[in-house]
């Protein structure tokens, strides 16, 4: 059995600490923040994620903490039906619902199933040397690890990938989002329903039970340059005027928002690339593929590779294993990143023409596309 590091406390680090120890390796996680406090919005796993969950033991967990999402509606702004998914003939074929749950929560519930003293908190990352017998970990407080394998699931703006591929930066995607979750049991939800209001001049609003009365909503507006100062003022009476036309629960659920529940940031991804495997080391979840959210499945992804990432070490950990799990990953992670960034595109549209081209061939378009696509995406034989 090897001995590992992985760099970053996220969904997919924590995830992959479950994977390793069920395959009885040893691991440790180091993460640069001092503790993991209890921020971020909501997200949905899909049942392919779900199913992931199930293959290292976490499934029955994280599905009691969260709801079953069994419906996707898309809108215009004036509330008529663009097009509606019922996703529970592809959940029942997998076994899986699809599960909106607060991104606090699932942090939580995988950190609580670890072994005490797998993470070790407050250890930012500086660099990594290859040895002749594995891989040294050098920390910014001075002190190293050394292990057999080193795994960079540290994000977005991962340090492990920065060693390794300088030059591949976050890309802007050309919109900005806020987000919150607030309690909307007064505003009486259809149970298990998620909708997307695709709007006019690139304002998109959406929303998503997450479990226990919570909704989390997410607002986009375009915006030609990242950090703008004046989407950084924004507070919820700014969304409320922007969003003013859009149809029923929009309103209700900005007035149930208080500014300090709002989160702001601009959305990025990782543009493709051609490789996650690097000798002993391993670029894994948004350190590998980060995507915008489009197709709801950056933390599924990160579950899928640390899922994916166990059958590849059996029976041996080496680095064959690595090459292994970047053959089987890369196609669809590629896929899902450059789906979901033109979906985006395509959400954000803000002539009025094009809009209105768009919502007409949204439509039009045959269910056995949305079809195709969801069993794709949930990994369904049709």
């Amino acid at each position: 059995m090897a001995h590992f590091l992985i760099i970053g406390a996220g969904m997919g680090g924590l995830a992959t600490a479950h994977a390793l120890l069920r395959g009885g390796h040893s691991v440790l996680v180091y993460e640069a923040a001092p503790e993991l406090r209890e921020v971020g919005a909501g997200l949905v796993l899909g049942a392919n994620a779900m199913r992931a969950l199930q293959q290292l033991g976490l499934h029955d967990a994280v599905r009691a903490r969260g709801t079953a999402v069994t419906k996707v509606n898309l809108l215009d702004q004036r509330g008529r039906l663009l097009q509606a998914a019922d996703t529970t003939g592809f959940t029942q074929k997998l076994g899986f619902d699809n599960v909106g749950i607060h991104r606090a929560t699932l942090q939580q519930v995988l950190l609580r199933q670890l072994p005490a003293g797998t993470l070790v908190l407050g250890k930012p990352f500086g660099r990594f040397e290859e040895t002749p017998t594995g891989i040294e970990a050098h920390f910014a407080d001075g002190t190293t690890a050394e292990a057999d394998f080193l795994i960079g699931s540290d994000g977005l703006r991962s340090r492990v990938r920065r060693q390794l591929l300088p030059a591949a930066q976050p890309r802007y995607a050309g919109y900005t989002c806020w987000r919150a979750v607030v309690d909307g049991s007064e505003l009486g939800l259809p149970a298990g329903e998620s909708s997307e209001v695709w709007g006019a001049h690139g304002r998109r609003f959406g929303y998503v039970p997450v479990g226990e009365g919570r909704v989390y909503w997410f607002a986009c507006l375009n915006s030609a340059a990242p950090d703008n100062p004046a989407f950084r003022a924004f507070r919820v009476a700014d969304l409320q005027r922007e969003f003013a036309a859009f149809p029923v629960p929009v309103s209700g659920l900005l007035r149930l928002t208080r500014d300090a529940q709002l989160l702001w940031n601009d959305i990025q991804d990782l543009k493709p690339l051609r490789h996650l495997a690097y000798g002993r080391v391993l670029l894994l979840g948004d350190a590998g593929h980060a995507t915008t959210p489009n197709l709801g499945q950056g933390a599924g992804m990160a579950i899928e590779d640390a899922a994916e990432l166990a059958a590849c070490l059996v029976p041996t950990a080496d680095v064959a294993a690595f090459r292994r799990f970047e053959q089987r990953r890369l196609p669809r992670t590629t896929r899902i990143v450059r789906t979901s960034w033109n979906l985006g595109r395509v959400a954000q549209l803000e002539n009025p023409f094009l809009t209105s081209v768009r919502n007409a061939a949204m439509r039009l378009l045959p269910a056995f596309v949305s079809r195709s696509q969801m069993a794709w995406l949930y990994k369904v034989r049709q």
